[in-house]
């Protein structure tokens, strides 16, 4: 916090409060938007920290118990730094009425999703129970 010269003590005569955005996590929609642009940091530990906000806004007791894990080891699970396992998360998101989507980046144009889908499509068998002829993909 020097980059602009201000320190921690002058921020501290501020009376500034504290934010908690569970308080602002108030519907299903909320907590989906939320979640979204903390996976669009590419950071862990705000992925986690936005799943911890949701989970608090909600009841940490029973989101716990919804994912079938004490309430300590949900906290842990969600501290700044650590390292949750993907069936934690998956457990926590769950509990939590959320589904992660993944969603193709960019055009698909000439990529390897697209190449992979024409020649998936070019094997299919046809009505005469044949597959067709894999045909080489333009350039």
């Amino acid at each position: 916090m020097t980059e602009h010269n201000i320190t921690l003590s002058d921020l501290e005569g501020l009376d500034l409060q504290d934010f908690d955005p569970a308080e602002y996590i108030t519907s299903d929609e909320a907590a989906a938007a939320y979640i979204t642009q903390a996976l669009a940091t590419n950071d862990a530990a705000i992925f986690a920290a936005a799943i911890g906000d949701i989970a608090r806004a909600r009841g940490m007791t029973e989101i716990a118990k919804a994912a079938g894990l004490g309430r300590e080891s949900l906290y842990k699970a969600l501290r700044p730094n650590s390292q949750p396992r993907m069936e934690t998360m998956t457990r926590v998101l769950g509990a939590l009425g959320v589904r992660l989507v993944a969603e193709a980046v960019g055009s698909g144009k000439g990529g390897t999703v697209s190449g992979v889908a024409k020649k998936e499509a070019a094997l299919k068998p046809r009505s005469g129970g044949k597959p067709a002829a894999a045909k080489p993909a333009a350039a």
